[in-house]
């Protein structure tokens, strides 16, 4: 104990009367989840909509959970159906039964509102509808399946979309925190060293 730090102890013992400087602290309950937690929080999310509503995937809930990983991590249906072993289309399936359906809809070759439209009537003839739609009845008939999807989303809120964002961004925020706190460690640990060195 140096000098100040002497002085500094004197000056709390008398001020306080008491001889102890430090306080016990309690252990701060973290909020920040794991990846196992993340994957079981969305395995919940997808097992709760594969009850409640009409999957036509085959897809088991551990590769659906990794399906929703990589879509939130920019993979394309491409690099999905690489990591999980199965062909496009099964993704693209898989995709709109958990309502993940941004590509289809910005690469939409008709108009998806006058084919919900047309869904939510009843309209079951497809010829008719590729001629109205001014589509052929192949593009139709892909693209009735994300119109589905759309009224399905309407239906819930949207809220299962919103429930694998918020087990994500959690995620998110624990990464973030991680990487800044390394790199504040980084820092600290270089401070005041000699970075620019010559071999």
């Amino acid at each position: 104990m140096d000098e100040k730090t002497r002085e500094l102890r004197d000056i709390f013992v008398d001020v306080t009367e008491g001889e102890t400087v430090t306080e016990h602290q309690e252990e701060g309950h973290g909020s920040l989840a794991t990846d196992a937690e993340i994957d079981e929080r969305l395995r919940e999310t997808v097992t709760d909509m594969r009850e409640r509503l009409d999957f036509r995937t085959d897809l088991d809930d551990a590769a659906l959970v990794r399906l929703v990983r990589g879509f939130y991590a920019g993979d394309d249906d491409a690099a999905l159906a690489d990591a999980l072993d199965v062909d496009e289309d099964t993704v693209s399936e898989a995709r709109r039964d958990l309502h993940l359906i941004q590509p289809d809809v910005a690469d939409a070759p008709l108009d998806l509102d006058a084919l919900r439209r047309a869904l939510e009537t009843g309209d079951p003839d497809t010829d008719a509808l590729a001629e109205r739609l001014d589509s052929d009845p192949d593009t139709v008939r892909e693209y009735a399946g994300v119109a589905r999807a759309q009224i399905e989303i309407q239906s819930v809120n949207d809220r299962y979309r919103a429930e694998f964002e918020s087990v994500l961004q959690d995620r998110d925020l624990a990464e973030r925190l991680t990487t800044a706190a390394r790199e504040d460690g980084l820092e600290e640990a270089t401070e005041g060293q000699e970075t620019n060195t010559n071999l």
